[in-house]
């Protein structure tokens, strides 16, 4: 049972970890396409959309298993040789892709709820495109955009237990395989449970605390 204690314990890390980079990748992922979609360009506003509605029809699970088998296909039609696609690698990239979906449509939103006669005051006193999203867009955005954020974060938590299908040994993954070896799934299980609880649980306190420090006075 030590054993099982330490592989819990290493796949808690890689959970964290996963969630991390992916969560990272797709909030960038998410900004982007959320901007693209909102700009002129109409040919890249149209993919955008396209990629949102796609990705957001799918389910999270279907887009691991092509990332990870389509990425090993692509790799080896173009080394002329089987390679096998690093089960973390493909892993993030699903996450990040599903989560920069989602992501976009909340920045979206926020950005719009922005008042355009700010952007413009902005643009009036001088200030440059870059400095007016650093300074005055992304600020409110991200204030607008924090409670939908955080439970997308929590699913995105959630979600990491999907990559146990592909070989990673997360949380799920050690779960599962503790369960069969041991003959104990419901030790085990509960085990994974409790850590997905406390995950979730930090999570939210964290996004709570940030809330209120972000929040605008005399709301």
């Amino acid at each position: 049972m030590l054993s099982f204690a330490l592989q819990f314990y290493n796949g808690l890390q890689i959970t964290v970890v996963l969630a991390l980079v992916s969560g990272a990748l797709g909030s960038l992922l998410g900004l982007i396409v959320a901007m693209v979609k909102l700009s002129k360009l109409r040919v890249w506003a149209l993919l955008a959309r396209a990629y949102t509605t796609i990705v957001r029809g799918l389910p999270e699970l279907l887009i691991v298993l092509v990332v990870y088998f389509g990425g090993t296909a692509a790799i080896t039609a173009l080394t002329g040789r089987y390679i096998e696609i690093n089960a973390f690698a493909a892993g993030v990239a699903a996450l990040a892709i599903v989560f920069g979906a989602y992501c976009a449509e909340i920045f979206r939103g926020a950005i719009m709820s922005i008042p355009l006669g700010q952007a413009e005051a902005a643009r009036s006193l001088g200030l440059k495109p870059w400095q007016i999203w650093s300074f005055v867009i992304l600020p409110q955005m991200m204030r607008v955009a924090l409670p939908a954020y955080g439970n997308l974060w929590i699913s995105l938590v959630k979600d990491t237990s999907l990559v146990s299908v592909i070989g990673l040994t997360d949380i799920m993954r050690v779960a599962f395989v503790g369960a069969g070896s041991m003959r104990a799934p419901l030790a085990f299980y509960l085990v994974a449970s409790a850590l997905y609880l406390a995950l979730t649980s930090l999570s939210l306190a964290s996004f709570c605390v940030l809330q209120r420090r972000i929040q605008i006075p005399g709301h």
